[in-house]
């Protein structure tokens, strides 16, 4: 029997978002509108449609463009920026299962979040909403030093520093500030937060019809302070962590009332329990979908496929494996000369992408919106168990040599990429 056709708002880029598109192409039909003419998306997609995406009536008109040619039973996206566009269209269709507006809404503006999570008894941080930097001085004031500035509706840690003293302070706000002029229209401001110690995680679930599953949890490296740059993570099957912080994932789900899909849910382990970061009505970055494929056997991208078309996904786990991914950095700032994989197993290597090119800029220096410009690749391995998954990517990134030339920098971009949401 043939799958019900899908809409997918928005592919992202390839490094980091393919195997989202390429895995539910392999079983559902797919309709795309997209930002740019197809490329490497031609392969997955039956038909599609160009339009700028930031653009609300431009996304309407070519969704119905789409759905007078095909019979869409469903609509998504893998997307922080388009989770609006989405929950719209797929409103717009009929009422094809999703997200009320206002719970996408209140997912995307962080400061409706916090009110949110102090309504309903939901442990997450401390939170002033400010517009300047005096009110920012104030509110971190009130809340005690270090505090964390972030934009309200950004994604990615785009803008988001750690302030350690007043001092720092002027230097934070025009990072912060600087990132909140790009965000997306669902907020503005900055939040001014108390920073939550502790190690960072995540909790990647599925909501049924308001009912919700917790998946897996995916444990954090977070590295560049005062910026929070994520530099792996991991995920094992049976992680006994999870059935302590599922509930609190589930408790700020519910308060933001998402009754539909996968959500990535960030979380600090605090010595007072977990607390919740943020809420993302989506799939994590980093491939922390394949992450959770690799161990548990249980597809994210399908699950998905399965919800926007009203079907019951599919959460058994089929395996008991771990997997982990890391981010590769060049050495130093400069002009890339060289970039090699040193030959070694590759047994338990599952990916390994370069995200620079010779003659690119690398840089170590974040920039205030597109932090993750310093990435020069990535890998991923998968493993037996956490600690072995740990030893196969130390031997991954050990053998990935990036050498740069501290030469003056011809006028060249990165070839990082795009911020990816995570």
């Amino acid at each position: 029997m043939s799958h019900p056709m899908l809409l997918v708002i928005g592919s992202g880029p390839r490094p980091m978002r393919g195997y989202l598109l390429e895995q539910t192409a392999a079983h559902y039909p797919l309709l795309l509108i997209n930002d740019a003419p197809l490329t490497w998306q031609k392969p997955y997609v039956i038909d599609h449609e160009v339009a700028d995406l930031s653009d609300p009536i431009a996304v309407n008109t070519v969704a119905a463009s789409l759905a007078v040619r095909w019979p869409i039973a469903g609509v998504l996206t893998w997307d922080e920026f388009h989770l609006m566009a989405a929950a719209r269209i797929a409103h717009s269709l009929g009422g094809r299962p999703g997200n009320t507006f206002a719970a996408v809404a209140a997912a995307r503006d962080k400061a409706t979040s916090r009110q949110r999570f102090a309504a309903a008894g939901v442990p997450s941080a401390a939170s002033t909403w400010v517009h300047s930097l005096d009110a920012a001085a104030s509110a971190a004031e009130r809340v005690g030093y270090p505090v964390v500035l972030k934009p309200a509706a950004y994604a990615g840690s785009i803008g988001v520093i750690r302030v350690d003293t007043i001092t720092d302070l002027p230097a934070a706000w025009a990072i912060a500030s600087a990132g909140a002029a790009h965000q997306g229209p669902e907020g503005d401001g900055v939040l001014v937060e108390e920073y939550l110690h502790g190690d960072e995680i995540s909790v990647e679930t599925v909501t049924h019809r308001g009912v919700t599953s917790a998946v897996a949890v995916t444990r954090k490296a977070v590295g560049f302070a005062p910026y929070f740059l994520e530099t792996g993570h991991s995920v094992s099957a049976g992680d006994p962590l999870l059935y302590e912080v599922a509930p609190v994932a589930s408790a700020a789900l519910e308060a933001l009332g998402i009754t539909h899909g996968v959500s990535h849910t960030e979380l600090r382990l605090t010595p007072e329990g977990p607390k919740v970061i943020e809420v993302n009505a989506r799939h994590g970055g980093d491939l922390i979908g394949e992450l959770v494929r690799l161990a548990t056997g249980i597809s994210l991208p399908l699950a998905t496929a399965a919800l926007a078309c009203g079907e019951i996904p599919n959460l058994r786990p089929t395996q008991q494996r771990s997997a982990a991914i890391g981010m590769i950095y060049p050495p130093a700032e400069g002009i890339v000369t060289h970039r090699d994989l040193r030959p070694g197993s590759d047994q338990h290597l599952e990916h390994f992408q370069w995200l620079c090119d010779v003659g690119d800029t690398a840089t170590l220096t974040p920039s205030s919106t597109t932090p993750n410009n310093i990435r020069a690749g990535y890998a991923v391995v998968s493993g037996d168990s956490a600690h072995d998954a740990q030893q196969h990517l130390a031997d991954v990134l050990a053998r990935a040599d990036v050498k740069v030339t501290s030469a003056v920098p011809p006028r060249r971009v990165s070839n990082s990429g795009p911020p990816y949401a995570v």
